[in-house]
């Protein structure tokens, strides 16, 4: 007899609804994470028996009870949730998952991006997506000696990026600016851009790429099936600079990677230190990559962070901002404080407690 299914679609943010949620993954040895938007929860005569979530353009904890698999319930739990996202207008959507799960996702219509052995394998719902990224990112590759790169949050722009940029355009032919994608900063991706673009208008040399779903952020990589998080910022360092060394770099020419050290925050200096193994191993196909960390810049004996300078923004500090800052930033900031009712002056008020005394560096 053909098992019967229901399905619903509720809000994370509905704490009632989503305790029993939380309950049935725990029971499945998953969790929830916290950029997780809306799920779709599978019913058996009332009884919850799967579920998955949305999360941007990502699938995530994703589980089906061990006593209705092999039912069919997985493959149109899945569907369901294409089908949230596809009424949300994402399209192209990515699954993090278990190597194991391969089989049931591939059949799915999903298909592996790269892997780190026994850990997590990145899927996408495209054959050809990643393929056709490189080819429009090779119509912009240039000739030379020494092609760099650089990726940059920017949160917002500091004289300690225009340093890190100065130096690679100084040392490279050319310098590919890669600028994180994820709305997950205090400032958004639209103004985060723009600072980029003004702060490094004068240097003829260097080319700025928007953001991409294949340089992946650290805010948005699942850690709801890897409950260690060191093994989850082991995994996150290794499938970005796994798509970044085979496909972006190659689609480019990219020779070197520009970074500034880090001596204040722990995930950053461990991001890092990955990319000189990533980089380099010869355990990949692809050419190996340089990698150049450049001193940080100081202030006062301080290395100016991205934080540090909202942290003043959160004080009203705008003359020590303006020491910390180029120019064409200040000028871009200015603005989008002067009202009490603008975003970022609400915004300000209520991630000020938050923030206040975390210096670590967002670069």
């Amino acid at each position: 007899m053909l098992t019967s299914y229901s399905f619903e679609r509720i809000k994370k943010s509905n704490a009632r609804r989503m305790e029993p949620v939380s309950l049935f993954l725990q029971k499945m040895g998953l969790g929830v994470d916290a950029d997780v938007e809306l799920f779709v929860i599978a019913y058996h005569n009332q009884s919850i028996v799967g579920c998955g979530g949305l999360a941007g353009n990502t699938l995530k904890s994703i589980a089906v009870d061990t006593k209705h698999q092999g039912q069919g319930l997985s493959t149109t739990l899945l569907s369901e949730l294409v089908t949230l996202a596809y009424d949300f207008g994402r399209y192209n959507l990515f699954i993090y998952t278990k190597p194991e799960n391969y089989a049931m996702f591939h059949s799915a219509g999903f298909y592996l991006l790269t892997a780190v052995k026994g850990r997590v394998i990145l899927l996408e719902n495209s054959k050809s997506r990643l393929a056709d990224y490189c080819h429009q990112l090779s119509k912009l590759k240039q000739h030379g000696n020494h092609i760099g790169s650089i990726v940059m949050n920017a949160n917002p722009f500091t004289k300690g990026h225009r340093y890190l940029v100065e130096q690679a355009a100084q040392q490279c032919d050319w310098v590919h600016l890669f600028v994180v994608k994820e709305d997950r900063s205090f400032f958004s991706y639209q103004d985060r851009l723009a600072m980029i673009r003004a702060g490094v208008k004068d240097l003829k040399n260097i080319i700025i790429h928007e953001g991409s779903d294949y340089i992946i952020s650290r805010a948005t990589f699942p850690s709801y099936f890897l409950k260690d998080e060191g093994v989850t910022n082991y995994c996150h360092t290794a499938v970005d600079l796994q798509l970044f060394r085979n496909y972006i770099a190659p689609a480019l020419g990219i020779t070197r990677r520009y970074v500034g050290t880090e001596p204040i925050c722990a995930v950053t200096r461990f991001y890092n230190q990955q990319m000189l193994q990533w980089l380099t191993t010869p355990t990949l196909d692809s050419a190996p990559i340089s990698l150049i960390e450049l001193p940080r810049t100081e202030k006062a004996n301080m290395p100016i962070s991205a934080s540090l300078v909202r942290n003043l923004l959160f004080d009203n500090q705008w003359d020590m901002i303006a020491q910390l800052v180029p120019e064409t930033t200040l000028n871009y900031l200015k603005p989008l404080f002067s009202l009490d009712t603008s975003v970022y002056q609400v915004k300000r008020r209520t991630m000020a407690m938050k923030d206040r005394g975390n210096i670590a560096v967002q670069y």
